[in-house]
């Protein structure tokens, strides 16, 4: 599997709380979902959380509506932003918790061939619902023409975490 370039830290304030890029890696690959944050001229912010899937390179695809305000916005400012959580722990008493995240800067593209959105939707299904892929390709194939898939193409990215000693 390859691993998405551009892994930076450097702009990472808390310089003592780095994620290394194979744990980053770990986190992208194996998390359950992420925030898509966009700005919208004239709207403001925007930000939603989604189900995606890494495709093992440099590229993310989250799945919708062939309509809606996160197209709108994509539309008229292709740049946004992606954020996966980790694991957390709340520490009451120290008034802190524990986390991991990542978060990527991507362009988004939509306009995409329909064998590479078939193949977007196999890999969602491989990592949501691999027991049950057979029943999902032909829902997919099903639903394909009111499926909307968007690729998150990878430009840079940075990881962070907070981990602390045991007493």
């Amino acid at each position: 599997m390859m691993e998405v370039t551009n892994y930076h830290n450097d702009k990472v304030r808390r310089q003592d709380r780095l994620l290394d890029e194979a744990k980053a890696t770990e986190l992208l690959r194996s998390g359950e979902y992420g925030t898509l944050s966009m700005s919208c001229p004239d709207e403001g912010a925007y930000g939603i959380p989604v189900n995606y899937v890494w495709d093992g390179d440099q590229s993310l695809y989250v799945h919708c509506a062939p309509v809606g305000r996160k197209l709108q916005c994509m539309e008229k400012e292709p740049r946004v932003s992606f954020c996966v959580v980790g694991k957390t722990n709340v520490l009451s008493d120290k008034f802190t918790t524990e986390y991991e995240s990542i978060v990527l800067q991507c362009t988004a593209h939509r306009g995409l061939s329909d064998a590479e959105r078939m193949k977007a939707l196999s890999l969602l299904l491989d990592k949501y619902s691999p027991h049950d892929k057979a029943v999902g390709m032909k829902y997919a194939e099903k639903s394909f023409h009111r499926t909307e898939i968007i690729r998150l193409q990878v430009t840079e990215w940075s990881g962070k975490c907070k981990r602390m000693m045991v007493e």
